[in-house]
C-alpha cells in the first residue's frame, strides 16, 4: 500500500534519520520559515490536521497553500477561522454492526458501476480498513462457566449470513482486513495494536515517509484512540466509505477547547469518576464540532489507560475529539503493549523534530480554556439517561427517589411539607417506590432494584486499574461471605484478550466468577443494548405488569433510554468496581456511601469502605500482571480467528451475489437506476409532518440497535418470511438488510412523538389523522408522492455514529428535518443521504410555533445558486388555513456538501466519478 503525495509547493519536505533508518516527512518549523505563518504555538492536534495539508498540498485542487496560512492566521485570531478544508486521514476503523452496511454499500456501488459502464474493480478502499466484528455477541447466558463459549455459540448461529458476506468482502476488496468475533471490541483493538501514533508508508517516489497516525471509524467512540496521541473522531458509514475510496473529508479548521489537568487523583477515586466529571464540565462549556486537547502538569501522573478513557469518552461531551499529545506516557504505553521498538524510536523522534512533543513548557493558544483540580475529584455515577447526568455518589440514592417521583408524578416538596408536622423528613423517607414480589421466588423488586450489573464498553475495559480494582472489590466481598443479589444479571465483556490474561495472571478471576461476572464475550454487549434477556422472565414479568422503575449499573458510555434493555427505565455509568458494589446491593435506593452493601458470614454489616481497595494496592497488581509479553501473545495473530471463523464458507468474485431468501444481507435501492449526470437541488413542496421530536433526540431514537418484538414492523416483516422471534437477533445486526432497517427507523420504545399524547414508540398519524406506525404512514405518504419533513429540538441526532438514522431517514421520504441544533455526525450524514437539515432562526421553535402535525411545510430559496448556510424561508400552512413565513438556516454548511445534494447524495457523486475516470 502506498499514498499519493501532493506537490509540496512550499517545500517542507525533510529526511529524518532515527537509528539506521531514513524516512521523509513535512516539516511544519520548515513551513514556518518559508513564511507560510506562526505556527508555533498551534496546539498538537491541530498541528497533526496542518501536516495533513502539507503533505496532501496539490496547488489548490484540493488543498492550496492558502488552506496551510489559515493556521497561522487561527493563532493570531485567538483560536479562531473557520475556512474550510480538505483533510485526509490515514486509514479507517469499521465496527461490524457499521461496518456490514458500509460493506454492503460497497457491494452495491460495484453493482452500481457496472450499469453505468464502469469497472467493478474501480470500487475499492484506496486507504487501509480494518473491521473488527466486536458488536454481534449477545448476553444470554452469563454467571456460568460456559457462558462465553454458549454466547459465541449462539454468535455464529444467528450471525453466519453477515459473517459470510464480510469473509467475501475480505477476499473482494483490497486493503480491507477483518479481526474475527471473540478478539475484543474495536476502539481496544485499535489502542492495543492496530494505532501506531506515527505511520508511515510510501509513496509514488518509492521513499519511506512519516506522519502522524490518523483515522476515521464507524463508531464515535473512535476517538479513544486520542489517548495515544492518534487523532480520530467517529463519522458516519457513509462518510467512511467515501474516505475509504479517496474522497477528503471536507471540514472547517476547528476551534480547539484546551482542557488543563492539575493536581493528582485521590484515594479510592478511580478514572471513571474523572471522566464523568470531565462529560459534565465539557457539555456545560459547549465544544460541539470542537476539538478538545488536554494538557497541563496532572497529564505527568495520568497513565495512558485513564486517558484513553477520558478520550473515548468525546462524543459524550460532544466535542469532535479529545485529544492528549506525544510525551514520555505515550512512549511508556506503546512499549508496553507490544510496539517494536524501532516504531517508539520513530515516535519521539518524529514528535520532537515537528513539533509535537509535550514537555513541561507546553503552552498552545487555545480557542477557550477549562481547568480541573484532579484532587477535587469524588466517586460518582452519571444518570439515569444521558453521560452528563453527573452524581456524586453521595447524592445518587436520593436523585434516584426524586427519578421515580418525577416518573409516577409525585411532588416530593409537597409530600415533605405535609410531613414536616411529624418531623424533619428526608426525601428518601417519602414513599415513592412500589415493591412487589416474583413469581415462584422468595424475593421481591421494587422501583431501582439493579437488575443488570455490567463490566462492559471500550471506555474501561481498556483500562486495568479499574479493572484490576474491580476484580478486588469481589475478592474482599467474596472473602466476607457476599454475592450478587439473585435479580441482578451480572456480566463482564472485556474489550480484549489481554484482559482475560491478566485477571487470570492476578488470580482475580475466580473471585470475579463466584460473584457472577463471569466472562461472556469479547465484545460490546450491554453498552450497545446486546444486554440480552434478563436473568429471570419472571423478572421481567414483574417490572413489566407493575410498571416498576428498574435500573442497571454499567462502566460503559452510553445510557440513553431504550438502548441498554426494554426492561429497565433508569441506566447509570459507573466505574467496574462500583458495578460490582451494585450487584450485591442490588438497589439504587441504597446510598452506598453511608447504608451496608450486605451482611457477612458472621453476621455483621458491611460497607462498601470495607471491601474497596486502596491504591497501592491495584498499582502493585498492575505493574505485575500487565505486561509486554501478554501483548504480544495476544496479538501475535489476530486475524486468523478461531476454528468458528475459518470455517465459515464464502463465495468468491468480484460483484457479490445477493441471497434473494436472506433476512441479513440485501442490495440496497440506492443506486438503481441511477442517471449518469447529477440533478439539482429542489425546494421542498407541500410536505406532510412525519413526527415532532423534543430535545436531546439521539441516533438510538431514531435507529436503535437493540432487540425488537414481533409486533413492530420489523418484526412483522421477519414472520411473514418465517423467521421465528427467537431468531430476531437485533436490528443492529440486521444493518445490511435495509427493508428491517427502514421498519426501525423512528422505532425506539421511548421515542415521543409530540404529535400525538402520552404515547411512546415509533407512532404518528397517517393521512387520515388516525394513529399508525411511523413506517406505514411514511409508505402511504409516498404512495401518494407527499414528501415528509421531521422536526426537532436541541442536539437533534445526538450519540453514536449511526448512518442508518440519516439512510431511513432518506428512504422514508423525509427530505428536509428543522431542529434547533444538530450533532455534528448526524447532520454530515444526513447531507450524505440527501436529506437537507435546516436550523430555527430568530428565536422560533417547534413550541413557539405550535406546531400539530396537521401542517403543511414548503421550503423555498434550494433551487439554483444556493450557497452555505443561507437563510430561506419557510411557509407553514395550518390546518385552520392560517399561513406564517419564518426564516430557516440550511445546515448544508461547505460547496463541497452542495455537490453532494446535487447527486443525491455523497456515494452517488463518488460513484459517478469513478464511472467518468
Amino acid at each position: 500500500m502506498s499514498i499519493v503525495t501532493g506537490k509540496d509547493t512550499a517545500g517542507t519536505r525533510r529526511k529524518l534519520t532515527v537509528g539506521d533508518k531514513s524516512y521523509s516527512y513535512y516539516s511544519i518549523p520548515a513551513a514556518q520559515d518559508a513564511g507560510l505563518g506562526d505556527f508555533s504555538k498551534l496546539p498538537a492536534s491541530l498541528k497533526v490536521v496542518l501536516e495533513n495539508l502539507l503533505r496532501f498540498e496539490d496547488g489548490g485542487f484540493t488543498v492550496s497553500v492558502d488552506d496551510i496560512k489559515a493556521f497561522g492566521e487561527w493563532a493570531a485570531q485567538g483560536g479562531k477561522n473557520p475556512r474550510e478544508i480538505a483533510y485526509r486521514p490515514a486509514r479507517v476503523l469499521m465496527q461490524d454492526f457499521t461496518g456490514v452496511p458500509a460493506v454492503v454499500d460497497l457491494a452495491a456501488m460495484r453493482d452500481g458501476i457496472k450499469a453505468l459502464g464502469g469497472d467493478a474493480r474501480k470500487i475499492n478502499p484506496l486507504v487501509p480498513v480494518d473491521l473488527v466484528i466486536d458488536h454481534s455477541v449477545m448476553i444470554d447466558e452469563f454467571g456460568t462457566p460456559r457462558a462465553f463459549q454458549a454466547n459465541v455459540d449462539l454468535e455464529y448461529q444467528r450471525n453466519m449470513e453477515r459473517y459470510q458476506f464480510l469473509k467475501w468482502g475480505q477476499g473482494a476488496f483490497e486493503n480491507f482486513r477483518v479481526v474475527p468475533p471473540g478478539t475484543g471490541i474495536c476502539h481496544q483493538v485499535n489502542l492495543e495494536y492496530l494505532a501506531q501514533t506515527v505511520w508511515t508508508d510510501k509513496d509514488q517516489s518509492g521513499e519511506e515517509v512519516a506522519y502522524p497516525d490518523t483515522l476515521v471509524g464507524t463508531d464515535s467512540h473512535t476517538t479513544m484512540v486520542n489517548g495515544a496521541a492518534v487523532l480520530g473522531w467517529g463519522v458516519g458509514g457513509i462518510e467512511a466509505e467515501a474516505a475509504m475510496l479517496g474522497q477528503p473529508i471536507s471540514m472547517l479548521i476547528p476551534e480547539v477547547v484546551g482542557f488543563k489537568l492539575t493536581g493528582a487523583m485521590v484515594e479510592g477515586t478511580t478514572g471513571t469518576d474523572l471522566v464523568l466529571k470531565v462529560v459534565q464540565m465539557l457539555r456545560k462549556h459547549g465544544v460541539v464540532g470542537k476539538f478538545v486537547e488536554f494538557y497541563g502538569p496532572g497529564l505527568d501522573r495520568l497513565p495512558l489507560a485513564q486517558r484513553a478513557t477520558i478520550a473515548n469518552m468525546a462524543p459524550e461531551y460532544g466535542a469532535t475529539c479529545g485529544f492528549f499529545p506525544i510525551d514520555a506516557e505515550t512512549l511508556r504505553y506503546l512499549r508496553q503493549t507490544g510496539r517494536h521498538e524501532d516504531r517508539i524510536a520513530l515516535v519521539e523522534a518524529y514528535a520532537k523534530e515537528n513539533g509535537f512533543w509535550r514537555d513541561e513548557f507546553y503552552e498552545p493558544i487555545y480557542s477557550s480554556h477549562l481547568e480541573l483540580d484532579m484532587a477535587t475529584i469524588v466517586p460518582a455515577i452519571s444518570g439515569p439517561k444521558r453521560p452528563q447526568d453527573y452524581l456524586p455518589l453521595t447524592d445518587a440514592s436520593t436523585a434516584f427517589t426524586n427519578v421515580v417521583a418525577s416518573y409516577r408524578g409525585i411532588d416530593i416538596s409537597s409530600a415533605a411539607k405535609e410531613m414536616a408536622d411529624e418531623g424533619p423528613v428526608a426525601t428518601k423517607q417519602i414513599q415513592v417506590c412500589r415493591s412487589v414480589p416474583v413469581e415462584g421466588k422468595d424475593f421481591t423488586i421494587n422501583d431501582g432494584s439493579v437488575v443488570i450489573a455490567a463490566i462492559t464498553s471500550c471506555t474501561n475495559t481498556s483500562n486495568p486499574y479499574v479493572l484490576i480494582g474491580a476484580g478486588l472489590v469481589a475478592r474482599k466481598a467474596r472473602a466476607l461471605g457476599l454475592t450478587r443479589k439473585p435479580w441482578v444479571k451480572t456480566s463482564l465483556a472485556p474489550g480484549s484478550q489481554v484482559v482475560q490474561e491478566y485477571l487470570a495472571a492476578a488470580d482475580l478471576q475466580d473471585d470475579l466468577d463466584a460473584l457472577g461476572f463471569n466472562i461472556v464475550g469479547f465484545g460490546c454487549t450491554t453498552c450497545i443494548g446486546n444486554s440480552g434477556p434478563l436473568g429471570d422472565p419472571a423478572i421481567s414479568k414483574a417490572i413489566n405488569e407493575n410498571d416498576l422503575v428498574a435500573t442497571a449499573v454499567l462502566s460503559g458510555n452510553r445510557n440513553f433510554e431504550g438502548r441498554i434493555s426494554p426492561d429497565v427505565r433508569a441506566n447509570y455509568l459507573a466505574s467496574p468496581p462500583l458495578v460490582v458494589a451494585y450487584a450485591i446491593a442490588g438497589d439504587m435506593n441504597i446510598d452506598l456511601t453511608t447504608e451496608p452493601l450486605g451482611t457477612s458470614k458472621d453476621g455483621k454489616p458491611v460497607y462498601l469502605k470495607d471491601i474497596w481497595p486502596t491504591d497501592k494496592e491495584i498499582a502493585e497488581i498492575v505493574e505485575r500482571v500487565v505486561t509486554r509479553d501478554a501483548f504480544l501473545e495476544k496479538y501475535a495473530d489476530v486475524f486468523k480467528g478461531d476454528e468458528r471463523w475459518q470455517a465459515v464458507k464464502v463465495t468468491e468474485g468480484e460483484t457479490y451475489d445477493w441471497p434473494p431468501t436472506s433476512t441479513y444481507i440485501q442490495n440496497p435501492p440506492y443506486f438503481k437506476g441511477m442517471s449518469p449526470e447529477p440533478g439539482v437541488i429542489k425546494n421542498v413542496e407541500h410536505a406532510r409532518i412525519l413526527a415532532i421530536l423534543g430535545d436531546m433526540i439521539t441516533t438510538d431514537h431514531i435507529s436503535p440497535a437493540g432487540s425488537f418484538k414481533p409486533t413492530t414492523p420489523a418484526g412483522k416483516y421477519l414472520i411473514e418470511r418465517q423467521v421465528a422471534p427467537k431468531d430476531f437477533n437485533s436490528y443492529g445486526s440486521r444493518r445490511g438488510n435495509h427493508e428491517i432497517m427502514m421498519r426501525g427507523t423512528f422505532a425506539n420504545i421511548r421515542i415521543r412523538n409530540e404529535m400525538l399524547d402520552g404515547v411512546e414508540g415509533g407512532y404518528t398519524k397517517g393521512p387520515d389523522g388516525e394513529q399508525t406506525t411511523i413506517f406505514d404512514a411514511s409508505m402511504e405518504y409516498q404512495a401518494e408522492g407527499i414528501p415528509l419533513v421531521i422536526f426537532g429540538g436541541i442536539e437533534y441526532g445526538a450519540g453514536s455514529s449511526r448512518d442508518w438514522a440519516a439512510k431511513g431517514t432518506n428512504l422514508l421520504g423525509v427530505k428536509a428535518v428543522i431542529a434547533e441544533s444538530f450533532e455534528r455526525i448526524h447532520r454530515s450524514n444526513l447531507i450524505g443521504m440527501g436529506v437537507i437539515p435546516f436550523e430555527f432562526t430568530g428565536g422560533e421553535n417547534r413550541k413557539t410555533l405550535g406546531l400539530k402535525g396537521d401542517e403543511v411545510v414548503t421550503i423555498e430559496g434550494l433551487e439554483g445558486d444556493i450557497k452555505p448556510l443561507s437563510l430561506v424561508p419557510c411557509t407553514i400552512q395550518y390546518a385552520d388555513g392560517t399561513v406564517k413565513t419564518i426564516q430557516l438556516k440550511s445546515r448544508i454548511d461547505t460547496e463541497v456538501e452542495i455537490v453532494y445534494l446535487k447527486n443525491g447524495g455523497v456515494l452517488h457523486y463518488v460513484l459517478r466519478n469513478l464511472a467518468k475516470s
